[in-house]
């Protein structure tokens, strides 16, 4: 990574015996960090062989989970041991990503009658000011709470005092954790790990001006200002006290010593693993399935015919209107528009989940039967309703710009704002099954401390446009000149106060592509994303843990 250099070593003498590793998004798909830890999951199980031991909340109840086996045999003394002397309501088993890692489900709702005392005890201890919570911050503290406990029960009933044993924590959700953990079990190594600093991605999102005045900003001052004093003070004391602190990126590496008062120890950067990807026999089928469904559905919803080769392309990830450069996604795509040089039909699709209401039942039917719609839809922009919809911001966009989706406009524009796991009730494809189908990618953001979705883009071999602002960004420029979507990946320099610089930036990288041939760029794409694949990042984790290791003496 950019202006570090570390010595890696990969024997088992730095290796723990166990390593935990706990987060809110283990077997609960909500965003990147889920990615994160379901594809370095297979690469960890060929370290530690069951002895990386992931925990996460029991969120479902009596409900299946869509991603987990439960297996009473796995540390089966353990779990009744737990269950009776410890009175941790658990789920043991499976996580059903490649390497199947055991994993811990603890139900943490049990332990909510201890929140008041916690929050005095952490507050008299550490200093971390639990008293203007809101939101998820509960939830969120007394589940890391729970973790601490799920860690101690299994390290007292399996004796590992003799053990190296380390425990990674992920995001300020997981603070309470660290912090537990070091009073109760000082010999286990801590790791805490910022995937973006709280305080961060709320000063960007309230429309402040982050990378311009970063050196003025002072974090606990700018937590006060926007209300985010709890999150922002957990996380402030589990990177104090955690042995060793990391973060993904440079870019957010800085942004952790300027607010947070602590560099990290070394930044960790976000890997992929190549067995998500379908073979290519498997791929060339699965992308023809993905733009045939693509087509069918803009088809109904348009009602007119789509050219079979026309240029699909998208953009993805949270619903953070600026910071994931949602809004010059959209206005780029009017540049595009309206600029009189697109030669072929194009389709952007923004797949991005909102306030969803439902799947609409027009879109629906005329799919399921496939109907022939010769005049476009009723709002011919969205392929679901929402709640609201007067409201959304990506609506609004749309028709504020001028789009109209009618049959004579080389760019239609889509929204597709639910969330896609095979459920949605128009495609009911999972995300991977409809990125195989784009041509391109946009990822134009201003806040992305790594950035997961255009590194899947080119591990799919799709060509993607990112920004500076992005860790995979910056990582990217190390490998190309980031000037030409031919390389498989164009980095455009964003700063506070481009916006539309960044929009022209785009429109002529699309315009770009929409003429050239696609293979050798696809293997352009794959080339690249070989680079960040698990097996190359994981010896940044493996420098993490001796860091945490070494500071137990």
């Amino acid at each position: 990574m950019t202006n570090r250099t570390y010595e890696f070593m990969n024997d088992d003498k730095t290796t723990p015996d166990y390593l935990f590793e706990s987060s809110w998004e283990v077997c609960n798909k909500v965003g990147g960090i889920y990615t994160v830890l379901s594809t370095k999951a297979h690469t960890l199980q060929k370290i530690f062989n069951d002895r990386v031991i992931f925990i996460g909340p029991d969120l479902w109840g009596d409900e299946p989970i869509a991603d987990f086996t439960e297996d009473k045999l796995l540390f089966a003394e353990w779990q009744r041991h737990a269950d009776t002397e410890n009175h941790l309501s658990l789920k043991v088993g499976r996580w059903n990503v490649p390497g199947t890692p055991p994993v811990v489900l603890v139900d943490f709702k049990p332990f909510m009658v201890d929140r008041d005392s916690l929050y005095y005890h952490i507050w008299h201890n550490y200093r971390v000011d639990s008293l203007h919570a809101y939101g998820d911050y509960d939830e969120s503290c007394i589940f890391a709470y729970a973790v601490g406990k799920v860690i101690e029960s299994f390290y007292g009933f399996y004796k590992l005092d003799d053990k190296k044993v380390v425990a990674l924590f992920n995001e300020w959700m997981l603070g309470m954790g660290v912090l537990y953990i070091k009073e109760r079990i000082p010999a286990v190594s801590t790791i805490f790990t910022t995937h973006a600093t709280s305080i961060g991605r709320s000063i960007a999102g309230n429309n402040k001006a982050l990378y311009a005045y970063m050196d003025h900003y002072n974090g606990d001052q700018m937590a006060q200002e926007l209300n985010m004093e709890a999150k922002h003070s957990v996380e402030k004391q589990a990177a104090r006290y955690a042995d060793c602190f990391t973060t993904v990126s440079e870019i957010t590496a800085r942004e952790c010593t300027q607010l947070l008062d602590k560099t990290p120890d070394i930044v960790t950067p976000n890997g992929f693993e190549r067995n998500f990807v379908p073979p290519h026999n498997i791929y060339i089928s699965k992308r023809k399935e993905a733009r045939m469904s693509l087509i069918r559905v803009a088809e109904k919803l348009l009602g007119c015919e789509i050219d079979p080769d026309a240029l699909l392309v998208s953009t993805s990830g949270r619903y953070e209107y600026r910071n994931k450069g949602i809004d010059v996604f959209i206005e780029a795509m009017n540049r595009i528009r309206t600029s009189g040089r697109l030669q072929k039909e194009m389709i952007a699709f923004i797949t991005i989940p909102a306030w969803v209401r439902a799947a609409r039942a027009d879109l629906k039917e005329a799919v399921e039967k496939d109907i022939k719609i010769t005049v476009p839809m009723q709002m011919p922009f969205t392929t679901h309703w929402l709640h609201r919809m007067d409201e959304d911001k990506v609506i609004n966009h749309i028709q504020h710009a001028g789009f109209t989706n009618a049959a004579h406009e080389k760019l239609k524009i889509i929204f597709v704002p639910c969330y896609l796991d095979g459920k949605d009730g128009i495609f009911n494809k999972t995300y991977y099954d409809m990125l195989i189908g784009m041509d391109a990618t946009v990822y134009p953001s201003y806040y992305e401390p790594w950035g997961y979705t255009p590194l899947e883009s080119i591990a799919f071999g799709i060509p993607t446009i990112t920004t500076n602002l992005a860790g995979f960004g910056i990582w990217a420029l190390e490998n190309v000149s980031g000037q030409h979507i031919e390389e498989g990946v164009a980095v455009i320099e964003r700063t506070d106060f481009n916006y539309f610089d960044v929009a022209d930036a785009i429109c002529e990288h699309i315009l770009t592509l929409a003429g050239k041939e696609a293979e050798p760029i696809r293997k352009q794409c794959r080339a690249l994303a070989a680079k960040a694949e698990w097996s190359e990042f994981i010896a940044y984790y493996r420098k993490a843990f001796a860091i945490a290791c070494e500071a137990k003496g």
